[in-house]
Formats: structure tokens, sequence, C-alpha cells
């Protein structure tokens, strides 16, 4: 099974339609604010550095190539062609590499961790927009790419942050320019409950390590020229003896 074919079409035309501009995605925030601090709650779960880590849903490869200057191999993945085409252009020395990944499809998972063996994961924000019959798929295929030795940190927003997106999506003055193409395409942010992300990992034989909470600060402001920080949850996840 893989996903939706109008799935798929709407992140190409988002990423179609995206500035290659730096922080001109919602959630396109300089790595200090996000893989950054993401980087220093996950390490110490890390049973091998060494591994290739995969940076799942990639984007046009921000976090991405933060990650390249610290692990020695790192992939990013991505449904959409054009996200992947965004990646390239803002990565000419090729620090990191970039391919088509569908997450929910199986055999697609098998093949990759046939060729780079156990692997770290990193996915922000992913999981929440995947259809609901495609989350527990996707875990499945992030658990093939784990295998026993790699480690999983996932960040997803919190049941909480719901209610200011539909408070931003209705304001009398429309969405923040930022978010509005999101709504546009049709990918707007999904609802996952807080305690199915650790359901999700459990049926697909994983193990929670470590949870906790963490603002996901995005690159819009509000109308009180602050920065727009959504609540969400991350987990290390992995395969324990």
């Amino acid at each position: 099974m893989s996903v939706t074919s109008r799935y798929r079409q709407a992140w190409e035309g988002f990423w179609r339609e995206a500035s290659d501009e730096q922080g001109a995605v919602f959630w396109d925030s300089e790595p200090a604010l996000t893989a950054g601090r993401h980087l220093a709650l996950f390490e110490a779960h890390l049973t091998d550095p060494g591994l290739a880590l995969v940076d799942l849903g990639c984007g046009n490869g921000t976090q991405t190539r933060f990650l390249a200057e610290r692990f020695p191999r790192v992939l990013g993945v991505e449904l959409s062609a054009a996200a992947l085409d965004h990646a390239r252009r803002a990565d000419p020395a090729g620090q990191a590499t970039y391919r088509l990944f569908d997450a929910v499809e199986k055999a697609e998972a098998e093949t990759l961790h046939a060729e780079l063996g156990d692997t770290n994961i990193y996915m922000r924000g992913v999981l929440h927009q995947a259809e609901p019959d495609d989350r527990q798929l996707m875990v499945n295929g992030i658990a093939t790419l784990v295998g026993e030795r790699g480690r999983a940190f996932l960040v997803e927003l919190s049941e909480s942050a719901k209610p200011i997106l539909i408070g931003l999506a209705q304001s009398p003055s429309g969405p923040p320019p930022k978010l509005a193409p999101i709504f546009r395409h049709g990918i707007a942010p999904g609802e996952v409950a807080d305690a199915s992300v650790p359901e999700y990992l459990r049926a697909a034989g994983l193990s929670v390590l470590a949870s906790g909470e963490l603002p996901l600060i995005t690159t819009e402001y509000g109308p009180d020229g602050a920065r727009i920080e959504l609540p969400s949850k991350w987990v290390v996840a992995g395969r324990t003896v």
C-alpha cells in the first residue's frame, strides 16, 4: 500500500509553488531552533552514531544539511520530487544525498534497509500530516529502517496545537501568509492524539526510550509580532534487548 495520489499531488503542488528563500515555508525554521535543539535530546540515546542517519520527510533539506555536518552519512528522503529539487538546489556541495521515498510502502523501507543497514531516523512533523490509515504503516517503515541498532527521534504537534492553528486560519484577516498555502493545497495539519504515537511505536515493535515536550518554532509571526510557536511532543524510540 502506498500513499494516495491526492496526498502526493498536494505536496507536489505545495513545493512547486514554494520559494527557495530560507524561511519562506511555515515550518522551515533555522536549525539552531529545530534540529539543533532536537539533536541535544537525541544524541544521548544513540547506540551507534556512525550509522547512516535518515531525515524522513526532509522537505527542502534545511535540517538535513545541518545534520550532515554532524553525522558521517545523511540521507534526506521525501515523497515529493519538487521538495527534493529545492533540497538539491540548496545543497550544491552535496553535503547530504536525497531520494524519493514512500514511507508507508513496506517494500521501499525494506529495500532502503538492505542498502544502508540499520539507520538512525530524524522525523519532524510528518506523522500528523499523513492520512490516518497511513500512520501505522509509516511507523512500521521506520521500525524496518531502525532495525536492531538504530534509534528514531520523532517530533509531532501536540493535540493542543490544533486550536491554535484553527484560530490562525480563522483570523478575520485570514491565515498568516506562510500558513495559507498549506491550507490552500489541502495539506492542513491533521490531528494525532498525543497517546497514539507511543501506541504506533509499540505496535511496530519499538520501545519509547525517552520523551518530552518542546515548542515547534515556526517562521511566521502573529499580530503581536511574536514568532508563532506550536506545542509539540518528542520521543526517542528503538528496540531494546
